[in-house]
């Protein structure tokens, strides 16, 4: 079995590529089924944030399925391979397994240390198992990526230098207006991003938080632990022009702002300057609302800066991480070779016991008439000599398994024995 990780990220794409190849949550278990029809694929998991869209497989050693995800991608997405083939990396085999416990322990993300990743794929993992895209293989690696990120936030100190993307959003807003102190924000959209993002608002002094959300509840229930207001969804366009700042991070599919709109609520605001921070993908607000004056528009592309200002202080703690995902992998190597030396093991043992039954038959008529105690004895002689010819080679098996000869190994047994031959 092959493991394979193939996607694109904030390194390798801009957010107008990412948002076109994004995919809905509500479409999952359709692209998964359409991914494990495919020759080859046994088993696959879709992980799709603002950030990245990656897709992991196991996939039949003999399948040749180097490509076939990438076509599965541009597919699903309805574009040209072509065209999306400059964005993609692949990772396989042991690459596969360091860059998904990379993931997993925010240390590939844009803001290292960052938690939301860890969530993120572990929403992955239980939408793929639910439609039974993750069984064996795929179940064994990703529950190990979990523990390791887990053991790096409980041995490092990754967690606590990290600086969130809606910290840096906030950041960037203090240097917009110098001082939040005063200021109105709307947050549309009330999940973990926008929640993040009240409360480093809170903190930096903000006068009033709106709030609006397709899910009027979850709207109530952000606004209640933040002490602020909810807006109707449907009076979202009528309420910018009296707040300062707005945070878009709402799941819509289409624009919830374009420029037509935008200019005519810098009109209103008698062009007092307005900040905006889409950290939606697909993207909440219209790219071209940043031509008109007086309106500062920034992406989540646009956030690299501020984290990058972060980064140094995150270098060496970030080191330590990574020694701990290196040992890691080495570790889930060796496991993974065991699991393939296991059926070898197996194998051996019956062939061997098979061969002593068939021997005590075949010379049962020269031993005459046998007591059960007789029966019995030659039963363990056949068993001692069995255990005797077999302890060698399972020894060096089960040794060898974790290290790089230890496939050269199972195969030498297999045909030594002639294994798997009729």
């Amino acid at each position: 079995m092959r493991l394979i990780v193939t996607g694109l990220n904030h390194r390798t794409a801009p957010v107008e590529v990412r948002e076109r190849l994004a995919f809905e949550d509500a479409g999952l278990p359709e692209a998964l089924g359409s991914l494990k029809r495919r020759p080859g694929m046994l088993e696959g998991m879709i992980l799709s944030t603002c950030n990245r869209v990656e897709i992991t497989v196991a996939a039949d050693e003999q399948a040749g399925a180097g490509d076939a995800v990438g076509h599965f991608i541009a597919e699903s997405r309805s574009v040209e391979h072509a065209w999306i083939s400059p964005y993609l990396y692949r990772h396989d085999g042991p690459d596969a397994i360091r860059h998904l416990f990379r993931v997993a322990a925010s240390l590939d993300s844009m803001i290292v240390g960052e938690p939301q990743i860890l969530g993120q794929m572990k929403s992955a993992y239980a939408r793929a198992k639910e439609c039974g895209a993750v069984s064996g293989f795929l179940d064994l690696v990703l529950t190990r990526a979990f523990n390791v990120a887990k053991r790096v936030r409980s041995e490092t100190d990754l967690g606590q230098s990290a600086v969130s993307v809606s910290y840096a959003a906030v950041e960037l807003a203090r240097e917009i207006f110098g001082s939040l102190a005063g200021k109105r924000v709307l947050l549309a959209g009330a999940g973990k991003m926008a929640e993040s993002a009240a409360r480093h608002l809170r903190r930096a002094g903000v006068s009033e938080i709106l709030v609006t959300n397709r899910t009027r509840s979850r709207a109530d229930s952000l606004a209640e632990e933040f002490h602020g207001t909810v807006v109707d969804y449907d009076r979202f366009s009528a309420a910018v022009p009296d707040v300062d700042i707005l945070i878009a991070s709402s799941a819509a599919p289409h624009y919830i702002l374009t420029r037509d709109q935008m200019r005519d609520v810098i009109g209103r605001r008698r062009n007092r300057p307005m900040f905006l921070i889409d950290i939606g993908v697909p993207r909440n607000i219209e790219p071209a609302v940043n031509q008109l004056d007086n309106v500062f528009l920034y992406d989540i592309d646009d956030l690299d800066r501020v984290v990058q200002g972060n980064l140094k202080g995150r270098i060496t703690v970030a080191v330590e991480a990574e020694d701990i995902i290196r040992e890691e992998v080495e570790r889930m190597i060796a496991r993974l070779k065991s699991r393939d030396a296991a059926p070898v093991i197996v194998s051996l043992q019956e062939q061997l016991a098979a061969l002593a039954a068939n021997e005590i038959e075949r010379n049962r008529a020269k031993l005459g008439q046998l007591t059960p105690q007789q029966e019995e004895a030659i039963q363990m002689i056949a068993r001692g000599i069995v255990n005797k010819v077999a302890h060698g080679p399972i020894t060096e098996l089960r040794k060898q398994a974790g290290d790089a000869s230890g496939a050269h190994m199972v195969n030498l047994i297999r045909k030594l024995f002639r294994l798997g031959e009729g």
